[in-house]
């Protein structure tokens, strides 16, 4: 569980991570980190989706791109008015995946979302079920995007240390975990929430290792 933690949140490697395990006595291969990524951290997020907070009722999505084994992909990612993660999809295309059950565990229709003003960012809406590009809440104002963004640049400043994404399903699976982290960290969850902001997701953690 530290493994895992320490890789969703810190801009490490995964031979940066064996060797600070090293350092604690841990004697493992750089693999083997990658491995305990990919293996717990949907099982991480499964076990904490009870405690999850309801989603807001107005949603900002925006697009960015991350280059996977040398090709660019699509990455849409959906924030709620509280900052809380809703979605992050990972595509070769423009995508319709509906972000609503993903990653909220709740079917949930937005009063009002935004997007930026570019044609291209238009149709990704249409990977929300609720299709709310064409309700009357909608804005495509130009800096309406500015908080989710933002939040790009926390996953670009995680991803900028590693080697590159190799596989689309690798990949699918560190941002994931990352939204989750941010999620936790954020206080988006009830877990841990007796503990110290900067102890939040160490406890946090712990709680869901018994879980899993």
């Amino acid at each position: 569980m530290i493994a895992v933690r320490w890789y969703l949140r810190f801009g490490l490697s995964y031979r940066d991570v064996e060797e600070l395990l090293a350092e604690r006595g841990v004697e493992v291969d750089h693999v083997t980190v990658y491995r305990w990524v990919q293996r717990f951290t949907p099982l991480l997020a499964e076990a904490a989706r009870p405690c999850r907070h309801a989603v807001g009722q107005r949603w900002l999505v925006d697009e960015t791109y991350v280059k996977v084994a040398g090709w660019w992909r699509y990455l849409y990612r959906a924030i709620d008015q509280f900052g809380q993660v809703i979605d992050v999809v990972v595509s070769p295309d423009v995508t319709r995946k509906q972000p609503t059950s993903s990653s909220s565990g709740q079917s949930v229709r937005p009063e009002s979302g935004r997007l930026r003003s570019s044609p291209t960012e238009h149709r990704p809406i249409r990977w929300s079920s609720m299709a709310y590009c064409q309700r009357p809440g909608t804005r495509t104002d130009r800096y309406a995007n500015n908080a989710v963004e933002a939040d790009h640049g926390r996953l670009k400043a995680r991803l900028r240390p590693m080697r590159g994404l190799k596989q689309d399903h690798s990949a699918r699976v560190v941002i994931a975990g990352h939204a989750f982290v941010q999620n936790l960290r954020r206080g988006h969850y009830e877990l841990a929430v007796e503990a110290p902001v900067n102890r939040r997701l160490a406890v946090a953690f712990d709680e869901l290792a018994v879980a899993i």
